[in-house]
């Protein structure tokens, strides 16, 4: 069978190069002013072009994303946006808004068109409407049910996306008003401040400055706050249903989660080359090191249980392990590596190659650049450490956090 493409997301170069080093098939991308993410580090217009010339030359995929919904003011840049994009040549573009599609369309003829999320497609009448458009890919909306993506399949022979993986808007795909409201930051322009993850409390119009105990435990309540979603056990039953594409949310996540993540669902999704789909213990395990709001299946299978809208102390941001630092270089068992944090001699450390996931391993010696033996380096220095054969150029290491959730 031909397996459904891993998509991952690349909030900037460093981990656009980790998702291609861990298995991504396509990553999308965006600049600041043109995308739902503007808050992420995004791309500069010639950050942009390097970027294509890097995916393209490792054989992958990538997208760029025009899925804002602009105002007037916006076209004559958007026009212009598309004048360089049709140079670059990404392999796609994503859009929300017809009018942009229509632009696009008209400006960058030569590059395929997907439909974002954003646009909410729930039934098969919209993904047959934007297949007539000359759309080549529909990005379903998250509120679908496998069953609902089955019935979609069976009008339209276009590609269908979707999340698997990453945080989930308590509003319908994305489209909220409450940043805009209480932050004066618009959602569906990119400039979210997630105010559905902050702490709420109830208090009634006639009595100001009581606030009424609404709360679950001594933080508070957040009923507006998902966890997030997670179909690793699942994919088999998306794929059969005919999903084309499955996506990675976390262009605003760091590379530590996007390296961790990858890798994992490319094991996952290779694996549905042989069926019956097996999921190991070993994913579950690894994608628990990375912060979250703990799992759900969201709607994919039904209507998702009140308990998965919100979390608990034990649940909120949890993560096992922290980034060390990124191998740059491996040499004479040696490897090169470029600090996110502070090591020292003596640390445990995992290295997330693989078959190495499981192992813990004693950083017994290190040296800085010139060679001379030191007892630590610190966030942002760049330090050689003896390492096991496996660890490769890009791969990431990790230590195991001493309060760690159990």
């Amino acid at each position: 069978m031909k397996l459904p493409e891993l998509l991952a997301p690349a909030g900037n170069f460093e981990k656009m190069k980790a998702a291609l080093h861990y298995g991504a098939d396509a990553v999308y991308m965006g600049l600041s002013g043109f995308s739902l993410r503007a808050r992420a580090d995004n791309f500069t217009e010639e950050e942009l072009e390097k970027a294509a010339a890097f995916v393209h030359g490792k054989g992958r995929k990538l997208y760029v994303t025009l899925n804002i919904f602009p105002g007037n003011r916006d076209i004559p840049l958007i026009k212009e946006h598309l004048t360089l994009l049709e140079r670059i040549k990404p392999d796609a573009l994503i859009v929300s808004d017809p009018g942009v599609f229509e632009i696009a369309s008209e400006t960058a003829p030569g590059i395929p068109l997907h439909i974002s999320t954003q646009a909410n497609i729930t039934n098969y009448r919209a993904a047959e409407f934007w297949q007539r458009l000359g759309a080549e890919r529909l990005v379903l909306s998250r509120e679908l049910s496998i069953e609902e993506i089955k019935e979609i399949r069976r009008h339209v022979d276009i590609e269908l996306e979707c999340f698997v993986h990453g945080a989930i808007c308590i509003s319908y795909s994305g489209r909220c008003y409450i940043s805009s409201f209480l932050a004066n930051r618009a959602a569906n322009r990119g400039e979210c401040t997630n105010s559905c993850r902050w702490n709420y409390t109830l208090m009634e119009e006639k009595r100001p400055g009581e606030y009424l105990p609404v709360y679950e435990n001594d933080r508070g309540t957040y009923v507006m706050s998902s966890r997030d979603l997670c179909m690793i056990e699942y994919l088999d039953k998306l794929a059969d249903a005919g999903v084309d594409s499955f996506k990675i949310e976390g262009r605003m996540k760091g590379i530590n989660y996007v390296a961790g993540v990858v890798k994992t669902y490319r094991e996952a999704v290779d694996s549905l080359a042989s069926r019956p789909y097996m999921v190991k213990e070993r994913w579950i395990k690894e994608l628990a090191m990375f912060s979250s709001r703990g799992f759900t299946t969201g709607m994919f299978l039904g209507a998702q249980p009140d308990g998965e809208y919100n979390h608990d102390d034990s649940e909120v941001y949890r993560m096992s392990h922290e980034l060390v630092g990124i191998v740059e270089s491996v040499n004479n068992g040696k490897a090169v590596v470029a600090l996110r944090n502070n090591l020292r001699t003596g640390d445990k450390i995992n290295f997330l190659s693989t078959g190495l996931e499981d192992r813990v391993f004693e950083v017994k010696e290190m040296y800085d650049t010139y060679g001379i033996r030191v007892e630590c380096g610190r966030n942002e220095e760049t330090v050689l450490i003896p390492v096991h054969d496996k660890v490769k150029e890009n791969d990431l290491i990790r230590r195991p956090l001493q309060h760690a959730p159990a």
